[in-house]
C-alpha cells in the first residue's frame, strides 16, 4: 500500500508525447508492480505538447489514483527536457523513468530498484547484455550495435547499451548531473550515461526482456544523423574538459 504521508522512497517518470491510446495501461500495470516492490512510490507523467488528448487522459488518471501525478507542458519539449523537468519535481530517493510502450517489461522495475539500494548511482537495462532477450528488426538491431560502437570508441563509455529507455537513478547522483546534460531530446539517455561514468558515480548495466513498440518515435534518418552529431559534440566538450584539467 503506498502512505501518501510518508517520504516517497521511488518516483517513476513516463515521458509522454501523444500516447493516449496506451497511457492508462502502461500506469496501470506499472502501478501493480512498484506496488508489489517498494512502500511508498509516485508516477509522474511528464507530457508535453500532446495533440492527441494525451493530456486529458494524464489528468483523468491524476484524478483517480493519488499516486499519479500529470506534469503538463502546451510546449513540445523533447525526451530530455522533459525528463529533467519531471525529475527536478520528483520527491523519490529512486528516481526511474521508462517509456510509454512498456518496452521493457515492468517486472524488471524490481531489479533495477534493487541494485540502485546495492549502492549504485546509475542502473539502466540492457539489450546488449548477453542475458537479456530482445525482439527487435535486423536494421534497428545492426543501427543500435552501430551507434553504441560509436558512443564506445568516441566517448570512452564501457557500456553496451546506451539508448535504452529504462533507467533508474540515485537522487542525489543525478540532481549533481541534470544541470550539465546539454541534449534536449534523444542523446538524453547518452549523454546522462557518459557523464556519470566520466564523473566517477557506480553505473551498472542489467538484463531485460525487451520488446519493440510497434509504432517508434524515432525518425530514421534525421534522428540518426542527430545523434551522430551530438557524439561529436559531447566528444569536443569531454575534449576540452581533458585538456582544462592537464
Amino acid at each position: 500500500m503506498n502512505r501518501l504521508n510518508q517520504k516517497v522512497e521511488v518516483s517513476l517518470v513516463f515521458p509522454a508525447y501523444n500516447e493516449a491510446d496506451r497511457l492508462e495501461g502502461a500506469v496501470l500495470k506499472t502501478m501493480k508492480h512498484l506496488e508489489r516492490t517498494v512502500d511508498s512510490f509516485e508516477i509522474i507523467i511528464a507530457e508535453d505538447g500532446s495533440t492527441d488528448g494525451t493530456d486529458k487522459v494524464a489528468e483523468e488518471l491524476s484524478r483517480r489514483y493519488p499516486q499519479v501525478k500529470h506534469l503538463h507542458s502546451d510546449e513540445r519539449l523533447g525526451r530530455g527536457r522533459a525528463l529533467n523537468r519531471a525529475f527536478k519535481k520528483a520527491k523519490g530517493k529512486i528516481l526511474i523513468y521508462t517509456d510509454v510502450d512498456l518496452s521493457t517489461d515492468p517486472k524488471f522495475l524490481k531489479p533495477l530498484i534493487h541494485t540502485i539500494k546495492s549502492g549504485y548511482d546509475f542502473v539502466t537495462g540492457s539489450r546488449m547484455h548477453p542475458k537479456s532477450i530482445v525482439e527487435r528488426s535486423t536494421l534497428r538491431r545492426l543501427l543500435s550495435l552501430t551507434y553504441n560502437l560509436m558512443v564506445r570508441i568516441f566517448l570512452k563509455s564501457p557500456l553496451r547499451d546506451h539508448q535504452c529507455g529504462f533507467k533508474g537513478f540515485k537522487r542525489e547522483a543525478l540532481m549533481r548531473l541534470l544541470d550539465k546534460v546539454e541534449a534536449g531530446h534523444w542523446f538524453w539517455d547518452t549523454e546522462i550515461l557518459v557523464l556519470a561514468y566520466h564523473s566517477g558515480f557506480r553505473v551498472k548495466e542489467i538484463p531485460i526482456v525487451w520488446k519493440g513498440g510497434k509504432r517508434s518515435k524515432v525518425r530514421m534518418f534525421s534522428d540518426v544523423v542527430d545523434m551522430g552529431v551530438n557524439i561529436l559534440k559531447l566528444w569536443w566538450r569531454l575534449m576540452i574538459k581533458e585538456r582544462a584539467r592537464r
